[in-house]
C-alpha cells in the first residue's frame, strides 16, 4: 500500500500475512484506501465489514506521531494496539496509520 511507514514495511516484512487470511478493502472519510485483515481467518466477512466501518466511524485511520509510554521519541507510523472480542473470542488489534490487522494472542 503506498504512503506506509519505514515501520509499517518492517512489520509487513517481519509479519507476513497467514494462509487463509481474509482482508475487507474501505476508504475513510478523507479518501483514503483504507483496510482491516483477519490475520486468524477464522471471523466472518459480515463482522469485519462492520468492524471496518466502525473504525472509518470513529476516525482511527490516518497519519499519527505515537511515543510508548515513557519514551522520548516519537514514531511515525507505529502501531496503535488494543483487544477486541468477537463471539466470545479474544484478538489483537493493531491499527496502522491506513491499515488495521487482527491477529491472534
Amino acid at each position: 500500500m503506498p504512503g506506509l511507514s519505514d515501520f509499517t514495511r518492517r512489520f509487513d516484512a517481519e509479519h507476513p500475512a497467514a494462509p487463509g487470511a481474509v482482508t475487507i478493502n474501505g476508504e475513510t472519510e478523507s479518501g483514503h484506501a483504507c483496510c482491516l485483515t483477519d490475520n486468524t481467518g477464522g471471523i466472518d466477512t459480515g463482522t469485519l465489514k462492520e468492524l471496518l466501518q466502525l473504525l472509518i466511524r470513529e476516525g482511527q485511520f490516518g497519519g499519527a506521531g505515537l511515543s510508548a509510554a515513557g519514551a522520548g521519541a516519537i514514531v511515525i507510523g507505529a502501531p496503535r494496539c488494543g483487544h477486541i472480542q468477537v463471539d466470545g473470542v479474544l484478538y489483537r488489534l493493531l491499527v496502522f496509520p491506513y491499515e488495521a490487522r487482527i491477529e491472534r494472542f
